[in-house]
C-alpha cells in the first residue's frame, strides 16, 4: 500500500492550490455550472469535513480513481491529514479504462495515487482505525449493500463519522455495475441497521435540475454533427432560466411531503 500523506501535505498542497483543485473539479469533473450543479453539495461538503477534524485524523476515501488515471480526486482536499485513497473500481472497470482522465488534464489538478486498489466489500484494511470514511457517488455502483455497509462500519472507530454521497436521479451508467438508487431514508436505514447514527441529512437540487439534468443527457444521444446547434440552443436559453427557477421555486405548491431534489448526502457516526 502506498503511502501518500507525504505528498498531500508538501508545499505545493497549499490552502491556495487545494481551493484551486476543488475549482477545477467544479469545473471540469462535476461540471456544476453547465451540466451537473448537484455535485456543488459533493464540493462543499468535502471541503466542510476537511475543517471539522482534528488534526492528522485518518481519512479512508473509498472512490473509483481508475476512471481518473489511478488519481484520488479526494485526497487533496484532505491535506493536513493523514489519508488512504482507496481504488474500488471493479475487475470489470478494466475494460472501460481511464474513460475520464481527460477531465483531470489541467495545471491545476493536484494528482494524488491511490494507496490501494481493493475490494470495497473487503478491502482488507485494519478495523476500527478510521476518523472518516467517505464514499462519494459511489454506493450504488456495488452489489453487495450489506457487505459494504458492514466494511465502512468495520474501518470506524467508535465515534467516527461515515460521509455518502448519492444521486436521486442518474441513467445508467459504468453498466454492468449500476444497481440501484436510495432515498435519504433508505440511506439512513441501513446505515443505522450497521451501527451508524445519521448526524445530518442534505439534499441538493428540485425539479428543474431534474430537468436540466434529463436535457443533457439526451442531447447525447443526438448525432454529433446535428447537436452543436441544439447544445447552443439548450445550454444558452434554457439552462440559466432553469437553474434561476430551481432556487426561485423550492417547493411543491399542490403536495405536502413532496420534493424532487438530485442528490443528497448523509453523515452519520459510529456509536461509541
Amino acid at each position: 500500500m502506498k503511502n501518500i500523506d507525504e505528498l498531500i501535505q508538501s508545499p505545493q498542497f497549499s490552502s491556495e492550490a487545494i481551493e484551486h483543485h476543488i475549482d477545477m473539479l467544479g469545473e471540469r469533473v462535476f461540471q456544476v455550472k453547465t451540466k451537473w450543479p448537484h455535485f456543488n453539495l459533493l464540493l462543499r461538503d468535502l471541503r466542510s469535513l476537511s475543517e471539522r477534524l482534528e488534526e492528522n485524523s485518518l481519512v479512508i476515501s473509498l472512490e473509483r480513481g481508475l476512471l481518473y488515471g489511478g488519481s484520488s480526486l479526494a485526497a487533496p482536499v484532505f491535506s493536513g491529514h493523514r489519508v488512504i485513497a482507496a481504488d474500488c473500481s471493479p475487475a470489470s472497470a478494466d475494460d472501460r479504462g481511464a474513460y475520464n482522465e481527460t477531465m483531470v488534464d489541467d495545471a491545476r489538478f493536484l494528482s494524488v495515487p491511490s494507496s490501494i486498489r481493493t475490494n470495497i466489500e473487503k478491502t482488507d484494511l485494519p478495523g476500527a482505525k478510521a476518523d472518516l470514511v467517505i464514499v462519494p457517488n459511489l454506493v450504488h455502483h456495488i452489489a453487495d449493500q450489506s457487505a459494504l455497509f458492514s466494511e465502512i462500519s468495520r474501518l470506524l472507530k467508535p465515534g467516527g463519522l461515515a460521509y455518502v454521497f448519492e444521486p436521486l436521479v442518474r441513467e445508467l451508467h459504468q453498466s454492468p455495475d449500476d444497481f440501484l438508487r436510495y432515498t435519504p431514508y433508505g440511506l439512513e436505514n441501513i446505515l443505522k441497521k450497521n451501527g451508524l447514527h445519521p448526524l445530518e441529512t442534505k439534499t441538493e437540487g428540485g425539479p428543474f435540475s431534474v430537468i436540466a439534468y434529463s436535457w443533457a443527457q439526451a442531447l447525447e444521444y443526438i448525432p454529433q454533427e446535428d447537436r452543436s446547434e441544439l447544445n447552443e440552443w439548450f445550454y444558452n436559453e434554457h439552462f440559466p432560466q432553469l437553474m434561476e427557477w430551481d432556487t426561485k421555486y423550492p417547493n411543491n405548491q399542490e403536495r405536502k411531503f413532496t420534493s424532487f431534489p438530485m442528490a443528497f448526502s448523509v453523515l452519520a457516526q459510529k456509536k461509541d
